[in-house]
């Protein structure tokens, strides 16, 4: 059996705060050509996640410490959905070829995430055009963006 407690939460946050990208994982799945891809992932407050897709799976998010705003785009980056998880919602599942961003919003958060296997890195045309890549300029002022971001907002700079 496999279980997360408090006392491993605290660990896998005190971990991201740690971690120069401020995020750490704690994988339920025994490996990462599983077909079913399990895992609690830490974020911080300011880690980015850029603005993806998974063309081949769901995406199903629920939060075990904190909350999180989730971001739904169109094709040309305009957000068609906010969801603040761990508030009014506390599971979502993202369609699979949605593009879509995460933002932690209190320190030693926590979310879990199921999704189909095997893991496979986002490939380059998997990223929303136009968005900063991690470490890029911009970066930071789009992290910033997402926090206030409603639907009907086009992604700064498009």
């Amino acid at each position: 059996m496999k279980s997360l407690d408090t006392t491993t939460l605290q660990q896998l946050a005190d971990t991201a705060r740690q971690s120069p990208r401020l995020r750490a994982n704690h994988n339920f799945h025994p490996e990462l050509p599983d077909p079913i891809q399990r895992l609690a992932i830490a974020m911080q407050p300011r880690t980015y996640v850029r603005p993806h897709r998974h063309p081949h799976t769901f995406e199903v998010l629920f939060p075990l410490a904190g909350r999180f705003v989730v971001l739904h785009f169109s094709d040309d980056g305009v957000v068609t959905r906010r969801t603040v998880l761990g508030e009014d919602c506390k599971v979502l599942e993202t369609p699979a070829g949605e593009w879509h961003a995460v933002l932690s919003l209190d320190d030693g958060g926590v979310i879990f995430e199921v999704k189909h296997g095997p893991y496979m890195p986002i490939a380059a045309e998997d990223y929303l055009p136009g968005t900063p890549a991690e470490g890029e300029q911009g970066m930071d002022a789009l992290i910033s963006w997402y926090a206030d971001a409603q639907p009907g907002m086009r992604l700064p700079g498009r």
